[in-house]
C-alpha cells in the first residue's frame, strides 16, 4: 500500500511562518479517566462480598451471576457490537465446560485452571468451525443455523458422546481450585470462599473485552453492525471480522462453562440446552445490549427475581410466567435495557439542570471552504491528499473495460461495453433512466460480477475480485443512496474508512487503542477539512442535514485515499444552492485524482467533466467532450427531445 499512507506531521521545531499549521489532535485522557470502567469494576467486585450479604444475597447466586456475566461478555461482543444474534452459544458453553470437567474428573487432571484454559481452547476451535458454517448466511438465516447447531450438540452430548459427558447425569466430582505457593496454600471451596476466584476471572474477562471494543477491531465491529455493505466497500474484510467476533464469543463461553462446573461441583447436561442460549439473550437484553456490563446486570435481575419468586413468594413453576411478563415490560419501556435507560435518564437530568440546548446545525457550506485563498492549513490538506494520489498515479488508461456484459436471466442490463479512463481525467456518465448506468458502476467497483468481459485497473485484471479487494487497490465509490454508519459520529465514520487504508482489510490488533494508529488523526482531519465537516465532527450522523450527509458520503470514499473515485449521483436530492456548493466541493477534491461521475444534472456535469460517456439501453451510445455531446443528434434523440433545450449551448 505504498504511497497511500499520510505523510508525517512536520516537526514543530523546524516550522517557520510560511509552514503549514499542524493538524490539531484532541488531548489524550489521563490514565485514571481512561481506565475508569476497570477501576469501578474492581471496586465493585471487592465490595460485593461485604455489601451483598446485608441485602440477603446468597453466595451461590452471586457466583452464578458472575458466570453468566462472563458468558454474556462474549455474546455481547458478538451481538451488541457486531450485530450477530446467535442462539447457539449453549453448544460452546457446554463444550468448554464438559472438556474441563472430563479432564478434572475422569482423566484425573490435577490443575483446575489449566483444565479451564484447555476447555476454552477446545470451545474456541469448535467456535471457529461453527462460525465457518454459520457465517455463510446472514440475518435470520444465521440465527436459525446457530439454533440447529445447538440442537445437534445437545443430541450428541446425550447420545453418541454420553460415555464421555455422562449423558443425562452430567459429570460429577469437579474439584474446586487450590494454589500452593510454598509457604501457604490458597483453597477455594464453595459459597463466599469461592467468590474471589470467580470475581478474579470475571475481572480479567471484562478488562480484555474493554480493550477489544476500544481497539481498531472494536471500531470495525461497530461499523459492521451498523452497515456491513459500507464496511466492506471502504476496504474491511467483514467476513474475517465476523468470524473473529464469533471465535471471541466462543472463548468466553467455553471458559464460563468450565467455571460453571467448578462452582457447582459437577458439569450439568442442561448447559447444552436451547434454554441456556435463550436465557443468555434475555439477560443481555434486560441489562443493556452493547454495554459489556449489561449481561452481568441482566443476570443479577433475572436470578434475584427467580429466587424471590420461588423462595419468598412460593410461586413454584409459575415463576417463569411472572418473570416472562416482567421481561416484556422491561423490553417495552427500556428498549436499550437498564443501563441504556439509566444513561438516557442521566442525560435528561443533566440537560434539565444545565439548561443546555442542542447546538444548531452548521451551515451546509461556507464559501471559504472552497476559496482559493483558504488558510494555509486547509491548502496543506488538499495538497497532502493530492500528493498521495499522484504518488500512485498510473500512466495511461487507469481503468479499462472490455466487452463488459451483464445479464439477469433474459434481461440485458449492459452489453459489450468498451470503456477506458485516463489517469487524472474527470469522466462524466449520463443516460436516460434504464440506460444501465447503476449496473455499469457496480461492475466497475466489483459489487456485481459481469456475465462476461474484462475489467482492468492500473493494468491489473480485477474481474472477479470483490469490493473490499478493489478498494484496497485504490478504487472506491460513493453511493447514490447514502450508505453511512448512522449511529456513529461523523468523525467515527471517517475513522472507519481511514482504518481500512492504514491497516489493510483484516488485522487483529485487539489490544491497541485506535488513537495510537500512526497517521490516523491526521488523515481523519484532512478528510473532514476536504468535505467541510470539521465543525460537525462529533455530531451523530442522524443529526446531519441531507447536504451534510451527502458530503460525508463522499468523505467516506475519500478517507480510503483512492486513486480512482467513482461518484454515483452526488447531486441527487439537493437544493439548487446545495448543488452549486457540491460542484465546488467536487472541483476542490479532483486535484490529482481520477474521477468518474454519474449524475442527471447535466449542467453541473458538463461544467465538471472533460469527457462524457452516454449510455442508452445498456450500450455506449457516444463519447466526446461536453461541447460535442451538447450538439449530438443521437443524444438528443435518446432523451426524446426532453433534454435538447437543457443541454443546448
Amino acid at each position: 500500500m505504498s504511497g497511500r499512507l499520510p505523510s508525517a506531521a512536520p516537526d514543530p521545531g523546524t516550522q517557520n511562518a510560511s509552514s503549514p499549521a499542524p493538524v490539531r489532535t484532541p488531548a489524550r485522557r489521563g490514565p485514571t479517566w481512561r481506565f475508569k470502567a476497570e477501576i469501578l469494576t474492581a471496586i465493585g467486585l471487592v465490595a460485593a462480598p461485604f455489601v451483598l450479604p446485608l441485602l440477603g444475597a446468597a453466595p451461590d447466586t452471586v457466583n452464578r451471576i458472575l458466570v453468566w456475566g462472563l458468558f454474556g461478555i462474549g455474546f455481547d461482543i458478538l451481538f451488541g457490537y457486531t450485530g450477530l444474534l446467535s442462539f447457539g452459544q449453549s453448544a460452546l458453553y457446554g463444550t468448554g465446560g464438559m472438556v474441563a470437567a472430563y479432564l478434572l474428573t475422569r482423566a484425573g487432571f490435577p490443575h483446575v485452571v489449566t483444565a479451564l484454559l484447555i476447555g476454552m481452547i477446545v470451545a474456541t476451535a469448535v467456535g471457529y468451525l461453527v462460525g465457518l458454517i454459520a457465517l455463510r448466511r446472514t440475518g435470520i438465516y444465521f440465527a436459525m443455523i446457530t439454533v440447529a447447531i445447538a440442537e445437534v450438540f445437545y443430541f450428541a452430548e446425550f447420545n453418541p458422546l454420553s460415555a464421555w459427558t455422562g449423558g443425562e447425569n452430567g459429570l460429577p466430582g469437579v474439584p474446586t481450585p487450590s494454589f500452593n505457593l510454598g509457604f501457604t496454600t490458597f483453597k477455594f471451596h464453595t459459597g463466599w470462599s469461592l467468590y474471589p476466584f470467580m470475581a478474579f476471572w470475571y475481572f480479567i474477562g471484562i478488562v480484555i473485552a474493554l480493550r477489544i471494543v476500544r481497539s481498531p477491531v472494536g471500531a470495525v465491529l461497530r461499523a459492521i453492525r451498523e452497515n456491513p455493505l459500507r464496511a466492506a466497500a471502504v476496504g474491511h474484510s467483514i467476513h474475517g471480522y465476523k468470524l473473529a467476533a464469533f471465535v471471541i464469543a466462543a472463548a468466553y463461553a467455553g471458559f464460563a462453562g468450565g467455571l460453571l462446573g467448578v462452582m457447582q461441583g459437577f458439569m450439568p447436561p442442561d448447559a447444552f440446552m436451547f434454554d441456556t442460549s435463550g436465557q443468555l439473550v434475555i439477560q443481555t437484553a434486560i441489562g443493556g445490549i452493547g454495554t459489556l456490563f449489561g449481561p452481568l446486570l441482566g443476570a443479577a435481575v433475572w436470578l434475584f427475581l427467580q429466587d424471590f419468586l420461588q423462595a419468598t413468594l412460593k410461586l413454584g413453576a409459575t415463576w417463569k410466567l411472572v418473570l416472562g411478563l416482567i421481561f416484556v415490560l422491561l423490553v417495552c419501556f427500556l428498549r436499550n435495557g437498564i443501563i441504556g435507560g439509566v444513561r438516557d435518564l442521566v442525560a435528561y437530568l443533566r440537560h434539565r439542570a444545565t439548561g443546555e440546548v442542542e447546538a444548531e446545525a452548521a451551515p451546509a457550506f461556507s464559501d471559504e471552504a472552497f476559496d482559493e485563498d483558504k488558510p494555509a492549513a486547509a491548502k496543506h490538506t488538499v495538497a497532502t491528499h493530492a500528493a498521495r494520489s499522484r504518488a500512485r498515479e498510473f500512466k495511461g488508461p487507469i481503468l479499462k473495460a472490455t466487452a463488459l456484459t451483464k445479464r439477469y436471466g433474459g434481461i440485458v442490463a449492459n452489453e459489450d461495453i468498451d470503456f477506458s479512463v485516463d489517469a487524472g481525467e474527470l469522466r462524466g456518465i449520463i443516460g436516460p433512466n434504464g440506460a444501465g448506468k447503476s449496473t455499469f458502476f457496480k461492475m466497475l467497483t466489483c459489487e456485481v460480477a459481469p456475465t462476461s468481459g474484462r475489467i482492468e485497473f492500473e493494468g491489473r485484471d480485477i474481474t472477479g475480485m470483490d469490493v473490499t479487494e478493489v478498494c484496497q487497490l485504490g478504487l472506491t465509490k460513493s453511493y447514490q443512496v447514502n450508505q453511512l454508519f448512522n449511529k456513529l459520529t461523523v468523525r467515527e465514520n471517517i475513522t472507519i474508512a481511514a482504518l481500512a487504508d492504514l491497516r489493510g482489510p483484516f488485522k487483529l490488533d485487539m489490544l491497541r487503542t485506535v488513537s495510537r494508529i500512526p497517521g490516523l488523526e491526521e488523515q481523519v482531519q484532512h478528510t473532514l477539512e476536504l468535505v467541510n465537516l470539521v465543525g460537525r465532527r462529533d455530531a451523530p450522523v442522524s443529526q446531519l442535514a441531507y447536504g451534510e450527509k451527502r458530503r460525508l458520503e463522499v468523505g467516506l470514499a475519500l478517507a480510503s485515499s483512492p486513486t480512482l473515485l467513482l461518484l454515483d449521483e452526488p447531486l441527487a436530492g439537493m437544493s439548487p444552492q446545495e448543488r452549486v456548493e457540491t460542484v465546488k466541493l467536487l472541483k476542490s477534491i479532483r486535484q490529482g485524482r481520477t474521477m468518474i461521475v454519474i449524475d442527471h444534472d447535466m449542467d453541473a456535469l458538463f461544467e465538471l467533466a472533460e469527457r462524457i460517456t452516454v449510455l442508452q439501453e445498456g450500450r455506449v451510445l457516444v463519447e466526446g467532450t461536453p461541447d460535442e455531446i451538447k450538439g449530438n443528434a443521437k443524444v438528443q434523440e435518446a432523451y426524446l427531445g426532453g433534454v435538447h433545450e437543457a443541454i443546448a449551448p
